[in-house]
């Protein structure tokens, strides 16, 4: 069975790392490397950092804070934000990333996570699948949660697994940033129904929530940001927690 995997997220804005509530109303979070140095010290398993400016003047400065964090980390990394072609993956894997992860781009184009997964091998291609229920139904968003699609989310997902994607980060639009706990309904459905990892994303709150997501879904990893980010839960105490609730963590 895989050990769970505890993952700090840090969005970033013109190289500051920020937070927000259901993708809105964000506000400063602190410098990414040095979190990420502080989450490597504390015990993370992996660290996900997102460009949510993305914008084609951000781009090279991204990667050039890729570059930055690669010679900080020694735990692995994935990084997402406008990632949209071949030629983008490359620069940011040769800056040091680990993973890279797609979401809107992916939809627009689901070759593209083919062309990826041939080109750089499925174990470091993540797809992001935004999700919100609407009138009963959960429906992938795109544009950073802006836009809703035609695509049912357990469809989406489970065509991305076919299409060569390593792992979904699944981030509930509804939960996000809210400290009301892991989506655990969208998580189980979606982890119970793929056979990669899936990360479970958007409400945690407290050491609780991670329990609940790993004792009622298939997740193979929790990811939280302002938890982490303004120091409400330590990673350390958390995996401690954990083991001591007999949940197997790196």
């Amino acid at each position: 069975m895989l050990k769970k995997r505890i993952i700090p997220c840090l969005d970033i804005k013109d190289g500051t790392t920020v937070k927000g509530i259901n993708f809105e109303e964000l506000r400063n979070a602190g410098n990414p490397i040095e979190l990420a140095k502080r989450y490597e010290e504390e015990g993370a398993d992996e660290l996900v950092f997102l460009d949510i400016t993305a914008t084609i003047e951000e781009r090279k400065t991204f990667v050039e804070l890729v570059r930055d964090i690669a010679k900080e980390l020694s735990i692995p990394f994935t990084v997402g934000g406008g990632i949209s072609t071949v030629d983008d993956v490359r620069k940011l894997l040769e800056a040091g990333a680990d993973k890279i992860s797609i979401n809107s781009s992916a939809v627009k184009n689901p070759q593209l996570i083919s062309d990826l997964a041939q080109e750089f091998g499925s174990q470091c291609i993540v797809v992001a699948i935004d999700t919100k229920l609407v009138d009963h139904s959960d429906w992938v968003h795109t544009k950073g949660g802006r836009e809703i699609t035609d695509l049912k989310t357990i469809d989406w997902a489970k065509r991305t697994e076919k299409l060569g994607a390593g792992e979904i980060l699944l981030t509930s639009m509804d939960g996000d940033g809210t400290k009301n706990g892991f989506d655990l309904r969208i998580t189980k459905l979606i982890s119970e129904n793929l056979n990669i990892p899936v990360i479970a994303s958007g409400g945690a709150g407290n050491i609780e929530d991670f329990e609940k997501v790993f004792n009622e879904t298939k997740a193979t990893g929790a990811l939280a940001a302002s938890i982490f980010h303004f120091g409400e839960v330590k990673i350390l105490d958390l995996k401690n927690e954990l083991k001591l609730k007999n949940i197997a963590v790196r």
